[in-house]
């Protein structure tokens, strides 16, 4: 009978070490900056804009794409974008650009302690880092405020989540992304309270009035595609874009994907006279 007290009394007393340990690294493995190596220096890129933003615990950068002129007469159109939680908004300014031929200005917004910017990641961190990126974006004059296209990817999906809970915007593009953090509790055999950051994207779907766009790789094995289907159902304007692929891989074809997003940008009525200038 002593031995099986000891062992109970071990037992309790090792998964209690566990979840503290959990608890402790959870914000290291949901933003795993150290594992970043920061460019030491920035290729130039035709028109970007390095913009640093103010915030309680110091500067956090973000790159402004402008809109390519020759589609451009008055206020534009912008995206918003939150990059995955192992990449740095240095990675993605040639793919973004894509967007600038469609007449649409693109905000790169860097998470806090990430490459050269101040900060922790956290919930807290990234809402008011996102949300003062938003303020001043719609404060540019050549800034169409009513059309804010929130963009992102994978954890980025959770940034432009909160952000379209505390700000409006005019659709909503979640790409490889999930239902919430809380959810992934149960994988590691801990009880959900003690997820620090819960960033519950799923709330946020429900209660989002404009289009929603999930893209989702079929065969995701770090986020189950399950996720964006459960995204997906529960919006109000939904439509769900499934590519024959994983998470790091998706998607598999960008040209497939540039015209999937312009399709959809144009049906939601931000974009007029699309006639597939994507299509190379």
């Amino acid at each position: 009978m002593n031995i099986l007290v000891k062992i109970v009394t071990w037992t309790i007393f090792l998964y209690l070490v566990y979840c503290g340990f959990l608890f402790i690294m959870q914000r290291q493995m949901l933003f795993p900056r150290y594992l970043i190596e920061t460019p030491s220096d920035n290729e130039n890129i035709s028109g970007l804009e390095k913009i640093w933003i103010d915030t309680s615990f110091g500067k956090v950068e973000t790159w402004f794409l402008p809109p390519a002129d020759s589609r451009v007469s008055g206020p534009a159109p912008a995206v918003i974008f939150a990059h995955g939680n192992g990449e740095l908004i240095d990675f993605w300014p040639h793919e973004l650009k894509k967007l600038n031929r469609l007449g649409i200005g693109v905000l790169l917004v860097e998470y806090p302690g990430y490459g050269r910017s101040a900060g922790k990641p956290s919930q807290d961190s990234i809402t008011e880092t996102f949300t003062s990126a938003y303020d001043l974006l719609i404060a540019r004059k050549d800034v169409d405020s009513s059309k804010i296209v929130l963009l992102g990817r994978s954890v980025g999906g959770c940034a432009v989540c909160v952000l379209a809970s505390v700000r409006p915007s005019a659709a909503l593009i979640l790409m490889s992304s999930f239902i919430s953090v809380r959810s992934f509790a149960s994988k590691y055999l801990v009880p959900d309270f003690l997820v620090r950051d819960p960033f519950d994207n799923l709330a946020v779907v429900r209660n989002y009035q404009e289009p929603v766009l999930v893209i989702h790789g079929k065969f995701d094995e770090v986020i189950p595609f399950s996720h964006g289907m459960t995204l997906y159902k529960a919006a109000k304007q939904g439509k769900i874009i499934i590519y024959e692929s994983g998470h790091n891989d998706c998607p598999p074809s960008w040209d497939t994907f540039w015209r999937d997003i312009e399709t959809f940008l144009h049906d939601s009525g931000l974009i007029n006279n699309s006639q597939g200038i994507l299509v190379k």
